[in-house]
């Protein structure tokens, strides 16, 4: 066998892999000093030494054959290869591994993840970003971390790097305390005069954050038009416009446009998921649950979390298909790890209204997606605080509902106050029942109001002075913004797929 190329392996593997030979009493292998010369004693040696330190030629790692395994849903393939690279030292395949590591959103992932973009930020200006990124989204961030992030963003910009706008402006806009001397919006319109490929997404941002979105729809559509050949999360944000505006034929315009670009492999299974999802949300107008179906069919066998997103779309939607449907688009999602499909599960049981319910196995289902779907907290809390498995669990509920109630589950708030005032298999504290039930104001229901207005009342001056102390204490601890809150999800997708 005589080798002539070892294809798709980073530039310095061949080197690398001379050395481990030498380190295993192979220096007499003089092709190490001469490519051209190596490639005779490699037809020999590959099925030995190679195999020993490479798992062979054919198992060596790929970074291109990682970002198409990524883009199609396959993060067991990408993070394998991934991995491997990233032991050999290229800052690109950590910062791959590192992606992988924080799209999981499990808690210790992500911090292997801010390790892992730390380890190549010195030398990787994509490295840089998405540290910054990540600081920014993190929780209880230091104002150091703030910094610093801002530091990394302003730096990997320098040097060419996308993606910075954005995430600087919800640095600007979650922590405005650190940074008294920004005006988001001032700098904003300077990054649009500057006419930055991101500054018009960083004024949707703001719209977005500041709750005024719908009082600039045609803003949006204007931003997102101009964007939409180079930056693919307009179809999102466009539908959402159309789907707000009441405009079908322009959403099937945009659809049809969207359909050709995915075909062409410009657009991305995930935009047309979440165009999909847009189509079916009612609290955006009217749905268009049928054309939402069409989309997610075709690319669910290539990207895995389309099957959760058509068994969501079942039962929201029960005519569009039947129970047993739905458990095969479920059982796909969970063969493919997709934590969605877990909490979909979770929740059928846990409500018993198309299946029996049955709240151990809901809160099994729950268990397998905590850490990375908020909404499992919530409903794991509900379980243990209403008794569901033969008794309270105060303590267990708590502390559920409380992660979620601080990753933006406004309901977590209103569960918290009912466990603090009902006193159900604990004894009743009025002073949280108030710190929660002013909280769960923000949820803007009668049941909410109502509930806050008793507990206010049953509480005496002194003892409301100390409610209301403690109130500001876990409102600091949450912060002006959660990066978690849902109507900022689908513009911190843009950060975390890009340049895959």
């Amino acid at each position: 066998m005589t080798i002539t190329k070892i294809s798709n392996t980073p530039p310095s593997l061949w080197e690398r892999a001379c050395s481990r030979w030498d380190q295993r009493g192979l220096s007499d292998v003089p092709s190490c000093l001469h490519r051209e010369q190596a490639h005779s004693y490699m037809g020999t040696l590959c099925a030995v030494a190679l195999a020993v330190s490479l798992a062979g030629c054919a198992g060596l790692p790929d970074q291109r054959l990682a970002n198409e395994a990524l883009k199609r849903g396959d993060t067991a393939t990408a993070a394998q290869n991934y991995r491997q690279l990233a032991d050999l030292g290229y800052s690109e395949a950590q910062v791959g591994l590192a992606d992988i590591q924080v799209d999981s959103r499990d808690p210790a992932q992500m911090k292997q993840a801010e390790a892992t973009y730390r380890a190549a930020a010195s030398v990787s200006p994509r490295a840089q970003a998405r540290l910054g990124r990540l600081l920014v989204a993190k929780p209880g961030s230091t104002e150091a971390e703030q910094h610093e992030a801002e530091t990394l963003l302003k730096k990997a910009a320098a040097a060419g790097e996308g993606n910075t706008l954005i995430p600087l402006a919800m640095l600007y806009l979650q922590y405005p305390h650190s940074f008294p001397n920004v005006n988001a919006q001032q700098q904003i319109s300077q990054w649009r005069a500057e006419n930055k490929p991101e500054a018009g997404l960083a004024q949707v941002l703001l719209y977005r954050t500041q709750g005024t979105y719908d009082q600039h729809l045609d803003d949006v559509e204007k931003i997102c038009k101009a964007a939409l050949n180079t930056s693919d999360i307009c179809y999102v944000e466009l539908a959402t416009v159309y789907q707000k505006q009441a405009k079908p034929e322009q959403q099937a315009e945009l659809i049809k446009q969207m359909q050709a670009a995915h075909a062409q492999g410009t657009v991305s299974a995930q935009r047309v998921d979440s165009v999909a999802r847009v189509l079916a949300d009612a609290s955006l107008g009217k749905t268009d649950e049928k054309t939402a179906q069409s989309l997610l069919e075709p690319i669910a066998p290539g990207y895995p979390a389309s099957w959760v997103s058509l068994a969501q779309l079942l039962y929201d939607f029960p005519e569009l298909g039947d129970v047993d449907q739905m458990m095969k688009y479920l059982d796909n999602g969970r063969a493919a790890d997709q934590p969605r499909a877990e909490l979909l599960l979770g929740k059928l049981y846990f409500e018993g209204k198309l299946v029996p319910a049955d709240a151990k196995v809901a809160e099994e289902h729950f268990q397998k997606a905590v850490g990375r779907e908020v909404a499992a907290d919530y409903y794991l809390g509900q379980i243990y605080r209403r008794g569901y498995l033969g008794k309270v669990y105060p303590q267990k509920a708590l502390d559920h509902l409380l992660t979620a109630a601080r990753n933006g589950q406004n309901s977590a708030d209103f569960a918290i106050a009912q466990l603090f005032s009902q006193g159900k298999g604990t004894k009743p504290d009025p002073l949280n029942a108030y710190v929660f039930s002013q909280l769960a104001l923000a949820q803007n229901t009668p049941q909410a109001t109502e509930l806050a207005q008793t507990i206010q009342t049953q509480l005496p001056p002194d003892r409301l002075a100390e409610a209301q102390r403690l109130l500001k204490q876990e409102q600091a601890v949450r912060g002006a913004l959660s990066p978690n809150t849902p109507e900022l999800h689908t513009l911190q997708e843009e950060v975390s797929e890009e340049s895959q």
